[in-house]
């Protein structure tokens, strides 16, 4: 075994232009999609890499000033700038671990005796968080909160006074949003027991309940609710909601006075989300279909629906403005992300290096055991197969692989290989019964798609069957040791980053909302249903890997926890199988930008050294 000391590697003193593309498209500055604050719309808060490190920035549109909010060793992406644009809430996880307070702090930087931020929350204790919604004063918030010990909770917090708690349950809640008033709290919960398939309620401010809307059903037909946000007007009753009635996800318009739906009934294919315009008298569509997504304009009144010219590819977030633009973040995976707008032209540019491009990802369907399978496909420039090919197999499970801007697999096609991304079972974007489809057989269903993939890449000759990699991180790293285990002749590596290596172990150490998760995946807990667990572990065909195995693992993270990867490398350890570990101080993944190029350095010599080509 070889194990790697968790120092970092020599330090690359070079000017940008003399750094390798793979790195730049790391370390290039690049911005989220800018929140804006409802009341004080030329205020906004935005995420950035441009230290090194992804923090929270202030935006103040008028000035065109900037300001960096957060300054922390892990990083900060999780904020809300309040309606009224004075305060910036932020949650500190020290650690990386994602449990921790909210803290604010004023826009314009000024704040607390001890300092630019204090406490948000006074009175509630450490947790996870589920939801946050700030009142238009500024003054009054709704904190979701989650622990092991307690479940979910839902707070009501006042300047100056105790947080009230309104609302209690041992399964999964979080707060969805708060009614332009302040007067009506919208949750998501699964007191049915499905994690997967959200039911809502809304409360008011005391806790009394002034509607429910549940469409879980029960047996074999389970259907899912989301929030999707009040209507931003005084007085206004309406919820826009999510609903999967028609086998995907579609907006309906729910009255929660009247108890009135209006269901919008879109002919759209795939999954379609929505959000208000800022009069309420029209929604952003955004609608995501094979990999690829657009936008639309909703009007209410005339149900008319007029696209939104955005170029082909991938939006990651859009939001209407006052004046009734649209911006958007989008990407292809040839081109790098940037905010654009409908009025013309880029919204937020950051100074400095410049991403490099990549080049544009082809499409298969390949006829896979539960249907046809979409797969991505990229292969460098001007390369002839066969080639070595990674197969890089995202999280979730329920994400998909988009036509959009990474800077991991650009990596790889740097460096010579092909790469395919497949949107196994389980993935969103292609209809609920697709997502729904991991009941279980978990991991075992996503690979049976994986492995159809395969054997076109190789029948196809585009992938060389001598030299494929396996790899991914979260449920990607899990479904890696998975396939190692459970396909041993058809990887010649794995890499697999963050994983779920032990399934049992796993659920006993993870935080409640992912063992709610298992509970509904595998239908109980691993003494209620010990044989699934079994088959679904990679742990349970560790000893069948015949393959150089590379595991990388945070030692905060409370998603795949650092126990069940330990005991899973002991496995791999006393049989002498060939492989590495790197572990870093942090949680599900880094925020660190040094960090990250690290772990991908790590990543392609590992690939060098056992594969070659």
């Amino acid at each position: 075994m070889t194990e790697s000391t968790g120092s970092t590697p020599q330090e690359q003193q070079v000017r940008g232009e003399s750094m390798p593309d793979w790195e730049k498209r790391f370390r290039a500055p690049r911005v989220s999609l800018p929140d804006w604050a409802q009341d004080a719309p030329q205020r906004a808060l935005f995420v950035s890499n441009a230290t090194g490190t992804y923090e929270l920035y202030a935006w103040d549109r008028t000035t065109g000033e900037q300001r960096q909010v957060t300054d922390r060793p892990n990083g900060t992406t999780d904020g809300v700038l309040s309606p009224d644009g004075e305060w910036i809430w932020w949650f500190d996880d020290t650690d990386g671990d994602e449990f921790g307070i909210w803290r604010r702090q004023r826009f314009t930087g000024g704040g607390g005796a001890d300092g630019p931020d204090e406490p948000a929350a006074d009175g509630l204790e450490p947790s996870y968080p589920a939801g946050l919604a700030i009142a238009r004063d500024g003054g009054t918030a709704v904190v979701g909160r989650s622990t092991d010990e307690d479940g979910s909770t839902v707070h009501v917090v006042r300047a100056g006074r105790e947080p009230v708690e309104i609302y209690r349950h041992r399964e999964s809640a979080g707060v969805g949003d708060l009614s332009h008033d302040g007067s009506l709290i919208a949750v998501e919960h699964t007191e049915h027991g499905d994690a997967m398939h959200s039911a809502l309620r809304v409360l008011r401010l005391d806790g009394s309940t002034v509607a429910e809307l549940d469409d879980t059903k029960g047996g074999s037909v389970e259907l899912g609710l989301e929030v999707l946000g009040f209507a931003p007007v005084d007085g206004d009753t309406r919820l826009l909601i999510g609903h999967q009635r028609r086998g995907r996800w579609e907006p309906l318009v729910w009255d929660v006075a009247s108890g009135e739906e209006t269901d919008l009934a879109l002919e759209l294919p795939g999954d379609v989300g929505a959000e208000w315009y800022p009069d309420g008298s029209a929604l952003l569509i955004a609608h995501s279909f094979e990999a690829r997504s657009d936008l639309f304009r909703y009007d209410l009144a005339s149900r008319g629906l007029v696209r939104v010219p955005t170029p082909a590819g991938t939006v990651s977030g859009a939001t209407a403005r006052p004046d009734g633009s649209v911006e958007y973040l989008w990407s292809s995976a040839a081109e790098p992300s940037v905010v654009r707008s409908t009025s013309g032209g880029v919204v937020l540019d950051p100074p400095g290096m410049k991403s490099p491009g990549s080049v544009p990802v082809e499409d298969v369907w390949v006829e896979g055991p539960g249907g046809p399978v979409h797969a991505l496909v990229q292969r460098p420039a001007g390369a002839s197969g066969p080639l070595p090919t990674v197969f890089d197999i995202h999280g979730g499970p329920t994400w998909h692989d988009s036509d959009s801007f990474a800077a991991g697999p650009a990596a790889w096609l740097d460096h010579g290989y092909a790469v395919v991304r497949v949107n196994y079972r389980g993935s969103t974007g292609y209809g609920r019964e697709w997502t729904d489809a991991l009941k279980h057989r978990v991991g075992l269903i996503e690979l049976e798609d994986i492995a159809a993939v395969r054997e076109w890449a190789v029948s196809s000759g585009l992938a060389d069957p001598d030299r494929l990699i396996l790899t991914g991180g979260s449920w990607g790293g899990y479904l890696t040791l998975l396939g190692l285990g459970t396909q041993p002749d058809a990887w010649t590596i794995g890499i697999a980053a963050v994983p779920v290596a032990d399934y049992v172990t796993a659920y006993h150490d993870e935080m409640e909302a992912l063992k709610a998760m298992d509970r509904t995946l595998l239908g109980g807990t691993p003494e209620e249903v010990p044989e699934r667990f079994e088959a679904s572990s990679p742990l349970t065909y560790v000893d069948a890997v015949k393959a150089p195995v590379y595991i990388s693992a945070g030692v905060n993270d409370p998603r795949c926890p650092i126990r069940q990867v330990e005991n899973y490398v002991e496995r791999l350890a006393a049989r002498d199988a060939v492989h590495e570990v790197y572990r870093y101080d942090a949680g599900h993944g880094s925020l660190v930008v040094d960090e990250r190029i690290k772990q991908v350095r790590l990543e392609l010599e590992f690939a060098e050294r056992h594969l070659g080509k």
